[in-house]
């Protein structure tokens, strides 16, 4: 009985999603053929379990996940074309943001994937990354095992256009991209660069990013959040990307900062981090117009 109660929930959870996709998938996804790679289909694979293939939707940030700032939900929209022996199989991925003050940072956020969190090269783009003018539109491409293309499109939706190849001797899924420009014609502007000013750009916005992330959280906390250890973890895991960005580009040492505000974190001393990061917020006040040198 209970395993009968348990396979009738899945289904039900499973029905429930799908109902929520169609709903609203296709005005995402296109569901169909798209030239000669071919919609998958949803595949049950184990029997109660969630198909394999075909469309998806899901409640996270999608490409800029790993960095966006998650007091809200977002909707992703997940999608493969199959291709053939000498095709590749795109998979496609389409965020619609909510439009909270977070959204800002978007483009900034899309280009973190292709940049290096290392320490060495903290902060600067990837070997293989670009940008690629498509018709009128601009991507960031970024060619690691394949290739994927991500760009801004308006009402703050974010494309991520993504293949595996390994050895690079297939066609590029040229129908599939423009397809999905058509649909959803980057915001990139024309002056967006990939230089050495622009790389400069990117690491003091980041850092900037970084202390408003410090910020947000500390917000919440204010407002009586229950949950502080978890809360206070964001705030000092922000800080420490921070102070790496502060000692690789200005030059002070983080090693007995990242102890204290480790510590602060133990005892839970949100009196003590709220007057740190207040340090650090006018410490960038007073040293953001100072110019930094690229490894």
């Amino acid at each position: 009985m209970r395993k009968k109660l348990i396979i009738l929930s899945i289904i039900s959870i499973l029905f429930t999603s799908w109902n929520c996709y169609g709903q609203v998938g296709s005005d995402y996804l296109i569901l169909q053929d798209i030239g000669l790679y071919r919609l998958s289909q949803p595949t049950e694979v184990i029997p109660g379990m969630a198909p394999v293939g075909g469309p998806r939707v899901r409640n996270n940030a999608g490409v800029v996940g790993g960095s966006h700032y998650t007091d809200h939900i977002d909707t992703t929209y997940d999608l493969m074309y199959l291709g053939s022996s000498n095709l590749v199989s795109p998979i496609v991925t389409i965020t619609q943001h909510v439009g909270r003050d977070s959204d800002r940072w978007l483009l900034h956020e899309i280009e973190i994937g292709c940049r290096d969190s290392n320490i060495g090269r903290l902060g600067l783009l990837h070997e293989g990354t670009y940008i690629k003018k498509i018709n009128n539109d601009r991507v960031l491409g970024l060619g690691i095992g394949g290739n994927s293309y991500r760009w801004l499109s308006s009402n703050n939706v974010v494309v991520l256009i993504k293949y595996t190849d390994a050895d690079f001797t297939k066609s590029e899924p040229k129908e599939v991209i423009n397809a999905y420009l058509a649909k959803f014609p980057s915001v990139i502007p024309a002056t967006f660069k990939l230089n050495v000013a622009h790389d400069v750009v990117w690491i003091k916005d980041e850092i900037e990013r970084r202390l408003w992330l410090c910020d947000k959280w500390i917000l919440i906390i204010q407002q009586g959040d229950v949950d502080l250890y978890d809360k206070l973890d964001s705030v000092i895991s922000n800080m420490s990307v921070f102070l790496d960005y502060r000692e690789k580009y200005f030059g002070l040492s983080s090693k007995n900062e990242k102890r204290l505000i480790q510590n602060f974190l133990s005892k839970r001393d949100d009196v003590s981090i709220r007057t740190k990061l207040q340090e650090y917020k006018d410490w960038w006040i007073s040293n953001n117009g100072n110019s930094i040198t690229l490894p």
